[in-house]
């Protein structure tokens, strides 16, 4: 089987190549541009936004299975950047579908598409309507449309956390300005967003086996949620990372951190993936001493 991933040098997609490839899959990577991962020969700089680059690509490589990650994620971000948004979420969903053909395709969304929903009508099931709320949560919600008129598998992923996320985000932003306060290059002062939203966090290592499960027996049009079922607080999490670290530092609010528009509780019911054979092992503890292990790696700059 050969598989194509789009969006493969992001958090989500080197591990999912690594993975694929560990389990004798040959994988064709495609990004943006090249990144930390070295995939040789089998990486495709190539822009989704781009119909005719992308169309003569799947072509060329014609892979069985196409795993489209490529996306602009950050919540926060995508309410200064809709046009960009748009662009690569929507615009690039519509030009990786077309170009798939009729390929078994599996399309990476989020749990952000459900919007606000009653905390006694949660953990959310994947029959819910989407009812978006920020452009990002839009744009998603747009993207599966097409995605499903296709036929494609559509994975509604919770937070992912862990090793290799991008430092924008919240708990590795938090990890590495405590690793500029351990280092003596920062002020013991931890500036926070919204701290009483809670999430349903999975480590992201969990998600690229939930991921395999559905490259390999997902069907097709159908939407799965990967998510542990669990809520906790980003505060929570918060203090977790301080007590790991050992750092002393006292909690301001960074208004550039505040969110227009933050939904308070989003968790998810996964018993549709879970009976694929996806068990979610590893946790969050697990995936906060890997972001304070690889902060304090990179010497600590603010974040």
């Amino acid at each position: 089987m050969r598989v194509l991933v789009t969006g493969s040098n992001g958090f989500l997609g080197r591990p999912l190549v690594a993975r694929l490839e560990a389990r004798g899959i040959e994988v064709e990577a495609l990004a943006l541009e090249p990144g930390p991962a070295d995939f040789g020969p089998r990486f495709h700089a190539v822009d989704v936004r781009d119909r005719e680059t992308v169309t003569a690509l799947v072509a060329a490589l014609d892979p069985d299975v196409v795993v489209h990650l490529a996306a602009l994620s950050h919540v926060g971000a995508s309410w200064q950047r809709i046009d960009e948004y748009y662009a690569a979420n929507v615009v690039g969903t519509e030009n990786v579908v077309a170009a798939a053909a009729g390929r078994r395709l599996l399309f990476s969304s989020s749990a952000e598409v459900y919007g606000l929903v009653p905390e006694e009508e949660q953990p959310i099931r994947e029959t819910r309507a989407p009812a978006p709320r920020s452009p990002y949560a839009l744009t998603k919600a747009v993207a599966e449309r097409s995605a499903l008129a296709a036929g494609a598998v559509v994975v509604r992923c919770f937070n992912l956390l862990g090793a290799g996320q991008a430092p924008s985000f919240a708990l590795p932003s938090f990890a590495a300005q405590l690793a500029a306060i351990e280092a003596g290059v920062a002020e013991p002062v931890l500036r926070v967003g919204n701290l009483a939203a809670r999430r349903d966090f999975v480590h992201v290592e969990d998600a690229v086996d939930g991921l395999v499960q559905l490259v390999e027996r997902g069907e097709s049009g159908g939407v799965y949620n990967l998510a542990s079922g669990e809520a906790r607080s980003i505060g929570e999490l918060v203090e977790a990372l301080v007590r790991l670290s050992g750092v002393a530092a006292r909690r301001e609010v960074d208004p550039e951190r505040i969110r227009p528009v933050d939904v308070p509780l989003l968790v998810g019911e996964a018993s549709r993936l879970r009976s694929l054979g996806w068990t979610p092992c590893r946790g969050v503890e697990a995936a906060l001493g890997e972001l304070w292990s690889e902060a304090r790696s990179g010497a600590g700059q603010p974040a």
